[in-house]
């Protein structure tokens, strides 16, 4: 049976370049990417992909870009459309996508867009800035949003705030694409909740915080009209040190067995292994990833290999990973990419 192709998507910021997204040909074999082709958009910071996999939506320095995804992984521009206030940092769509997320760092502001039959973005259906104050320590004084995904069962969305130190779960309405606040997820002070994942049958969240370090999981339950979360495990990545640390990368192995993230300071990568069952997390191994402020990491499909982009040295690096030895070996040299941002593995 033949091997399964893969393309990467990687973003990056496109200071004294004008090719934000860098697309590879994933040598399966061996671990490495080859650049196949590049797209000119501004300062993409984050990726997403529709669930029907035949699109691809980038942030950019002055909205949203819609793409689809040609026969042989490459990119062909649909359209452009402002989301009416500062550059994103994370999008997302729903599980009919019919509509898209977009969280803003910035200026705390949650943009939700209607999707059309080809891929096309729409129209803005909602927009929504938090309030608040939250600690006067640091960056956390005032609200700051960094990501936001639907529940797997499409009823609602989650949407982390970094400066408030809480989730927000928004009940949405996928006919007309409005949110409203139905419940808060609160977590420590100065905590700074920053990517949230679901288990692959939808019923544990996992909420990564980018300043303690750590991860909760709890269990999500759809009853009585009302969702509910019961946190189950608090897992601590590295032991917390004030401005020593900072947590960012956060993702799933292609068969939602292993969870990743990786720790900029410390400049490793941590993999967990998921218990099937309960969900809960066991360590694997927490290795470095020879480059400084690995800002996002994937495992490759088959869990063979894995692929650090280190924001801060600007290189992607490879290693070889045995997850029964709990080993992490590196794999040639590192390969040059500029403040790369984000990365995606796309299944031919």
């Amino acid at each position: 049976m033949a091997e399964s192709k893969y393309v990467a998507y990687v973003s990056s910021y496109t200071m004294g370049d004008r090719h934000g997204i860098r697309i590879y040909d994933v040598d399966m074999q061996e671990g490495r990417f080859y650049e196949k082709d590049k797209v000119e958009i501004t300062n993409s910071s984050y990726l997403c992909e529709s669930h029907n996999r035949k699109y691809l939506y980038s942030i950019t320095d002055t909205g949203v870009e819609a793409f689809k995804i040609c026969r042989d992984g490459r990119l062909e521009f649909i359209n452009w459309c402002s989301i009416n206030g500062m550059r994103g940092c994370y999008l997302s769509t729903d599980y009919t996508d019919k509509f898209l997320f977009v969280a803003g760092y910035h200026d705390g502001k949650l943009t939700v867009l209607s999707l059309n039959d080809d891929g096309s973005i729409g129209k803005i259906t909602d927009e929504i800035y938090h309030k608040g104050m939250g600690s006067a320590a640091n960056r956390n004084f005032r609200p700051h949003i960094n990501c936001a995904r639907m529940t797997h069962d499409n009823r609602y969305l989650l949407v982390a705030d970094q400066g408030m130190d809480h989730v927000n779960v928004y009940g949405f309405d996928d006919l007309n694409g409005k949110v409203h606040l139905v419940d808060i997820i609160r977590s420590e002070l100065e905590s700074a909740p920053r990517h949230i994942k679901i288990s692959k049958d939808g019923r544990i969240i996992y909420i990564l915080h980018e300043q303690k370090c750590y991860i909760d999981v709890y269990e999500y339950e759809f009853k009585n009209n009302l969702p509910y979360f019961n946190k189950i495990q608090t897992k601590t990545i590295v032991p917390w040190e004030s401005g020593t640390n900072a947590v960012s990368a956060f993702s799933f192995s292609q068969d939602y067995k292993y969870l990743l993230t990786s720790v900029a300071g410390d400049n490793s990568v941590a993999v967990y292994d998921v218990d099937e069952k309960t969900g809960k997390l066991k360590e694997n191994f927490n290795l470095p990833i020879a480059g400084e402020y690995p800002k996002d990491a994937e495992i490759f499909p088959g869990n063979k290999f894995l692929v650090s982009l280190n924001h801060e040295t600007d290189s992607m690096t490879f290693f070889r990973v045995d997850l029964k030895a709990h080993t992490l070996v590196m794999n040639g040299k590192p390969l040059n990419v500029h403040t790369p941002n984000c990365i995606m593995f796309h299944k031919l």
